[in-house]
């Protein structure tokens, strides 16, 4: 079980990534502690799937490092064994049944736990004898998901995983995803475009965009320290300095600002009471704040 000992779960400095003359990632600096169910969110192209498959040592960094569970991702087969990844589209072989894919399993991994494995695709339904391809959507992300966890990770590593399945399979898969890390005892990776999964399973939050982390931190934290304010111009022109004004939007023909800030709630004028924010408020303000013209917020 992960301690405050543990190294962090993901440790970048400088990480940067490029395909040619596109750069997926920019001077990325990032600690994720370990302990955590990490939300990866972010719009298409953000490099969520860049910063996934580095971690699991599937491509390298152009420049900076990136290190996963304390060490470089993949530097030997002990490394590669702790990491845990589902790719996505769930992938799987259509020709196997489920037995062979978990024969497979044993037969490349030597932390394989076999009972576990077997107990979970009984609780899920699925038929031993069956082949992967004439699976659903939501069996082939339970399989999946067994294999990934059957052997034995501290890092689970999902690519938006649950995407493409209907809202019941969706919502078994991350009941089974939660079950999975309390039974490990390890950290779980999510990426996904649903807020509502990430905002249910994820108590740590990394926003990717424009190829930047724009905000990271255990999700209750960064909820408490962001604020909404309606504001004059005025009053959002005199607001302290330490007050970080995230986004703002024209109310009234102008004449007054509804306004997204992060900072002490002390530091909040008293004549704009402060009211809380969503999960869903607070990434959608990081990502039209990168995305604005300027880069910044209005203000």
């Amino acid at each position: 079980m992960p301690n405050e000992q543990s190294p962090p779960v993901l440790q970048a400095q400088g990480l940067t990534k490029r395909y040619g003359r596109r750069t997926a990632l920019r001077d990325i600096d990032l600690t994720v502690p370990a302990g955590r169910v990490i939300g990866l969110v972010g719009p298409n192209g953000a490099g969520k799937s860049t910063l996934l498959h580095l971690a699991c040592g599937l491509t390298e960094p152009t420049s900076g490092r990136l290190d996963v569970l304390g060490a470089r991702p993949a530097s030997d087969a002990a490394h590669l064994a702790r990491v845990g990844f589902v790719a996505q589209d769930t992938p799987v072989y259509g020709s196997l049944s489920v037995a062979d894919h978990l024969r497979l399993g044993a037969r490349l991994n030597p932390t394989w736990d076999q009972a576990l494995a077997e107990r979970r695709i009984a609780q899920v339904g699925l038929i031993p004898t069956q082949k992967a391809g004439r699976l659903s959507g939501g069996q082939r992300a339970q399989l999946a998901l067994t294999i990934a966890a059957a052997t034995r990770p501290e890092l689970l590593i999902f690519d938006e995983p649950a995407a493409a399945l209907d809202p019941l399979a969706r919502d078994r898969f991350l009941d089974n995803l939660l079950e999975f890390v309390t039974e490990l005892g390890a950290s779980a990776v999510l990426s996904s475009h649903l807020l509502g999964d990430v905002a249910r399973v994820c108590d740590h939050l990394v926003v990717l965009c424009d190829s930047r982390v724009q905000v990271a931190g255990d999700i209750p934290e960064l909820l408490a320290g962001h604020h909404r304010l309606v504001l004059t111009r005025g009053e959002l022109d005199r607001l302290p300095a330490d007050l970080d004004v995230v986004t703002t939007v024209d109310q009234d023909g102008g004449r007054r600002v509804d306004a997204l800030v992060r900072g002490d709630a002390t530091a909040l004028p008293p004549t704009a009471p402060a009211g809380p924010v969503t999960l869903e408020e607070l990434v959608l303000a990081y990502m039209t704040r990168a995305t604005a013209p300027t880069g910044r917020s209005r203000r």
